[in-house]
């Protein structure tokens, strides 16, 4: 399906349906795909009909990118925040200069750096999701350790660690097929979501989401309960067969 903006009326009736629920709404969710690629004045509007609509609301959230972030300058930002935007989740996938390039991910290392921190100049929290796996067998060291140095630094509030497979007809199946990428076992991804949680320096109410379907072991909570949180990692692949360790299972994710 081709990129397109939904026209203002579509958001005006989706607005006017939940405010029967506005006494409720105090924070709200943009949906479908990276709605922080639209232009600042145009996100600045839908902040606007927003609180027409749901007066409560403090938080306005969505998924965006770091090209979204370049995109716009440190005074949009500034006024993005103010109209509530805030705690957007960031796909990071990584800060591993070779994978960045690798996935054709449209940003480097310093570009993350730098937007990120345009975006904490800007008041804004950040929600950053991480893909275990992403740099290939034998670079989770490389992955780990330059993903946990952006992550101290820039300090998200919460962190969603993801797992990479290979879907069939991507370009990552092209990849591997061709031999420029080897996926990591089940063992593997689990051992690189430790060494990053193990890694991660956060505040003590950032919260780790480990629960999606795809991770191999469901842990999540907050950074106060990260050696509870390690313990059920560690068993989980304490657990695991030698057999399920050297297997590499079909997550359908990237």
């Amino acid at each position: 399906t081709a990129f397109s903006i939904s026209p203002e009326e579509n958001i005006i009736s989706d607005l006017e349906e939940l405010s029967v629920f506005k006494d409720r709404i105090g924070r709200i969710y943009l949906l479908n795909g990276d709605p922080f690629i639209l232009p600042a004045d145009k996100l600045l509007r839908i902040a606007d009909l927003i609180h027409e609509y749901l007066p409560n609301v403090i938080t306005i959230t969505c998924y965006a990118s770091i090209r979204d972030i370049m995109n716009k300058t440190p005074e949009e930002m500034r006024k993005l925040r103010e109209a509530g935007y805030n705690e957007v989740y960031i796909g990071i996938e990584t800060a591993y200069q070779p994978a960045l390039e690798m996935i054709n991910k449209g940003c480097s290392n310093e570009d993350e750096y730098r937007e990120l921190g345009k975006l904490k100049a800007a008041g804004m929290d950040y929600i950053a999701i991480i893909m275990n796996g992403i740099a290939g067998k034998g670079k989770s060291k490389e992955h780990v350790e330059a993903t946990v140095k952006l992550l101290n630094e820039t300090q998200p509030v919460g962190v969603g660690p993801m797992s990479t497979s290979v879907s069939p007809g991507s370009e990552l199946e092209a990849m591997r097929d061709r031999g420029e990428y080897t996926e990591l076992t089940e063992g593997e991804i689990l051992e690189e979501e430790i060494a990053l949680l193990e890694g991660l320096e956060l505040d003590p109410e950032a919260f780790w989401f480990g629960s999606h379907v795809f991770n191999n072991v469901s842990v999540s909570g907050l950074f106060k309960q990260k050696e509870e949180m390690l313990a059920r990692l560690r068993a989980g692949l304490d657990a695991m067969s030698e057999e399920e360790r050297k297997s590499i299972r079909d997550r359908g994710h990237i």
